[in-house]
């Protein structure tokens, strides 16, 4: 659907760099929601990353894949509580630490996970395909990540001294 390119986000411009990011993520995420129902599946975009790194790495405590993924603590603890209602995933005493408890994907979650092999090489297909007409977007983010971990957002803003 064409998009009216007088909206808030396009007079911004970079200002609204925040804004424009969650948008897009909000548009990917809904989007692919749809790709899943289209496909008859049930699947929140959100368990891709935790149930990957399950399949790929075995049992990980939800700081491990926080820190692979990127994400919070707290973001990985809401995915965990959704597979784990789905089914897909369990979460189990840690062997070699008691207090902390590492998810694993349940037989139901792994052969969900075969199952959904080929949607997600399809979506990989198109997600390369669509950097591509957008001229390497995922790059320019890369970049944009490497510039705040350089110098971090809040540490560039200077704001104007409180008045009194």
């Amino acid at each position: 659907m064409p998009r009216d390119r007088d909206d808030f986000i396009h007079e911004m411009g970079p200002a609204a760099l925040g804004a424009w990011l969650r948008r897009l993520s909000d548009r990917v995420d809904r989007e692919a929601t749809r790709a899943y129902a289209e496909a008859g599946v049930d699947f929140e975009q959100r368990w891709f990353g935790v149930m990957n790194q399950l399949a790929l790495h075995g049992a990980r405590t939800v700081g491990e894949i926080a820190a692979a993924l990127g994400v919070t603590h707290v973001a990985v603890s809401q995915t965990r509580q959704s597979l784990e209602k789905a089914g897909l995933t369990v979460a189990e005493a840690d062997p070699d630490d008691g207090r902390s408890r590492k998810l694993r994907l349940t037989y139901e979650g792994q052969q969900f996970y075969l199952r959904m092999a080929p949607l997600w090489e399809e979506m990989a297909r198109v997600s390369v395909e669509l950097d591509r007409e957008a001229g390497g977007v995922v790059a320019a983010l890369a970049k944009l990540e490497r510039a705040l971990d350089r110098k971090p957002l809040d540490r560039r803003v200077k704001l104007p001294a409180a008045q009194s």
